[in-house]
């Protein structure tokens, strides 16, 4: 199929976002039973960025979860998608997800803020089972030629020269640092990538330095949906955003959401709200 496309350099990969056949027939539990689920409708994805924004349990991760499911994305965590204990129900969701694609991209990955630790834990234990299979090898090479130690050690050498690459050293630098090293080594050219809740560890400096990678990586053939609470990656020029709020969820534009207004009127006057909170 042809690639659909907005500006120049813009590319939507994946179009749409619906359910298969007749919502009646689907299960009556979660996470079927969640409003925003049971109503979803189509999602027309129309620019390169897509927010999903709503209330803790409208259901955005939820879909998102589903529709890593249903992708078949790599995920950054601890476990996969589809071995994950935690997701049975929203690998249910992706089955009964129907999905219209442009032009299909197994570039990319989803992430979900929370899973990141146990991302950096992956992280430092390949590299610590690199670092004793060297020592292994030393042992076995002991005695025999420095080419021949070379030729064994070589393939590791290569592969964790290659993660030292990618990633550094994620433990030696803050949680919001790491994201940002995350980000810039896995956000490649063509590529979709499901974000829930990325701004989690990110200060607002950090959440800017990051739409500044999502700008780079649209102008490079990639899209991205995000669910976020955060008003300023909201903010994105040009994004379609979705609210879960509603039933069926509905675009909405960036000034008539209620994380915006409720934001800038507790700057304008915080006392306002904290004297009804705080004695």
């Amino acid at each position: 199929r042809a690639r659909a496309t907005g500006r120049q350099g813009e590319v939507m990969h994946l179009a749409t976002i619906g359910l298969r056949g007749d919502p009646e027939s689907l299960p009556h539990r979660f996470p079927f039973s969640v409003p925003a689920v049971a109503t979803l409708g189509t999602i027309s994805l129309t620019t390169p960025v897509t927010m999903l924004v709503g209330e803790n349990g409208s259901g955005k991760s939820t879909l998102l979860e589903g529709l890593a499911a249903a992708t078949g994305l790599p995920t950054v965590g601890a476990e996969s998608v589809d071995r994950d204990a935690t997701l049975v129900h929203q690998r249910e969701l992706g089955k009964a997800l129907k999905l219209t694609w442009s032009r299909r991209t197994h570039r990319g990955f989803f992430l979900r803020a929370e899973d990141f630790f146990g991302f950096t834990k992956y992280v430092a234990r390949m590299r610590a089972e690199m670092q004793a299979r060297l020592g292994e090898l030393d042992a076995e090479y002991e005695g025999r030629s420095e080419l021949a130690r070379k030729l064994a050690r070589g393939p590791m050498v290569g592969s964790m020269a290659e993660m030292e690459a990618r990633y550094g050293d994620l433990d030696s630098v803050s949680h919001g640092q790491s994201f940002l090293r995350l980000f810039q080594s896995r956000f490649v050219p063509d590529g979709l990538y499901i974000l829930d809740e990325p701004e989690a560890p990110l200060s607002p400096q950090s959440q800017l330095a990051l739409m500044a990678m999502i700008s780079d990586g649209v102008a490079q053939s990639s899209q991205f949906i995000i669910a976020t609470h955060s008003p300023i990656v909201l903010a994105y020029p040009g994004a379609t955003i979705y609210s879960f709020d509603c039933t069926p969820p509905a675009r909405v534009d960036f000034e008539d959401l209620d994380h915006v207004s409720l934001t800038r009127a507790f700057l304008n006057d915080p006392q306002a709200y904290l004297r009804h909170l705080i004695p």
